[in-house]
């Protein structure tokens, strides 16, 4: 990613640099509405198949022009270049459709930070709510939402209908608070002793004794690794669309871990089970205190707390240890560092620290 230059300048990203997908547009339209700098994005989603813009990545567009009035050239299915120009971001209730196989969690996080700095509102979005390569949207109630209170940001979440892949048709009610007093200082680089391991299974429109089967499988998983767990099997509000999940919520001395399964056609409820076990048994082999998928979505927060975006407060500093350091994640600090004065440091241990960037 090139160097913009000045700071009014447009910010020019590469698309098909290092991880090349969706994330590099949805933090850009993040970071360009807190900022008020455009942006020019080409090689979008090269690494991906089909490459360019999909219509889930057009709805992010479109969401941030809606609550700022910016706007945007190349936003069409397929397209390999856009630009970007923000507006000032309004305050205010905001319905938006992100389409059948869409992902309402995905949009949720690229038009939450800008909302909430901006003084809040509510944002109703309808599509996906449980699907592949997304945050579910229990993994963003019961992770997501209380690692953003560590940095002053609040919601109130409500699922109104699950939308499982492919017909969607799901719909989740966020309501943004404005952001509180943020932290001088967040520092979460151990996990301490494990507390609790919650497993949740849940169906929607399907027989009830599937939510039971993965719920037993996981707990069965959890205990053959010597890890204490209890089961909750709730059904799913849903409109047309039908689908499974299980979601394990790891609660340990000082942080929270989240992890997902989901139903698919010929994939045993058994199956989906363990799979969610297992996915928390490779982060206890881990020294991480962050699971995987936080170690990335942290960095956003992180960074606008550093960069004082975030409130009056002097910019803080965040130290944290990831499961393991992605190449989503390097990708997603370097987009970060284009249009922030912060610097994302790795350290040999993996250790992640987001601070201002030194003077000079």
């Amino acid at each position: 990613m090139k160097d913009a230059g000045r700071d009014d300048a447009p910010v020019e990203l590469d698309g098909s640099e290092g991880e090349g997908g969706g994330q590099i547009l949805r933090s850009a339209l993040s970071l360009s509405l807190i900022t008020g700098r455009s942006f020019h994005l080409s090689r979008a989603r090269a690494n991906r198949q089909p490459s360019g813009l999909r219509p889930q990545h057009l709805a992010c567009v479109r969401g941030a022009e809606a609550i700022s009035g910016g706007r945007s050239e190349g936003a069409e299915v397929g397209a390999s270049e856009l630009r970007f120009e923000p507006g000032p971001v309004r305050p205010g209730d905001y319905v938006l459709e992100v389409g059948t196989a869409g992902s309402t969690p995905l949009l949720f996080q690229c038009l939450f930070y800008p909302l909430a700095v901006a003084g809040g509102g509510s944002l109703t979005l309808r599509g996906g709510t449980h699907l592949p390569h997304s945050p579910s949207y229990h993994y963003l109630a019961g992770v997501w939402q209380p690692m953003a209170r560590a940095f002053g940001l609040h919601m109130t979440l409500r699922l109104v209908h699950a939308g499982f892949y492919p017909e969607g048709a799901g719909e989740f009610v966020a309501q943004v608070e404005p952001v509180r007093e943020p932290p001088r200082r967040v520092v979460l680089t151990a996990r301490g002793t494990l507390q609790d391991i919650a497993v949740g299974s849940f169906v929607g429109g399907l027989p009830f004794g599937i939510a039971e089967r993965q719920s037993n499988a996981a707990v069965a998983a959890l205990r053959e690794r010597g890890f204490y767990s209890h089961a909750a099997n709730r059904p799913l509000p849903t409109t047309r669309s039908v689908g499974t999940v299980t979601f394990l919520l790891a609660q340990f001395e000082h942080t929270i871990a989240g992890f997902t399964a989901l139903g698919r056609r010929g994939h045993p409820a058994e199956a989906v089970g363990r799979e969610a076990a297992e996915s928390l048994a490779r982060f206890m082999e881990s020294a991480g205190a962050l699971d995987e998928h936080l170690g990335d979505q942290i960095l956003l927060p992180a960074a606008l707390l550093a960069a004082g975006k975030l409130g009056p407060a002097a910019p803080g500093t965040t130290r944290y240890l990831p499961e393991r350091v992605t190449e989503h994640l390097t990708t997603h600090a370097r987009l970060i560092e284009r249009f922030l004065p912060v610097r994302v440091s790795v350290e040999a241990d993996g250790t992640v620290e987001v601070a201002p960037r030194p003077p000079g």
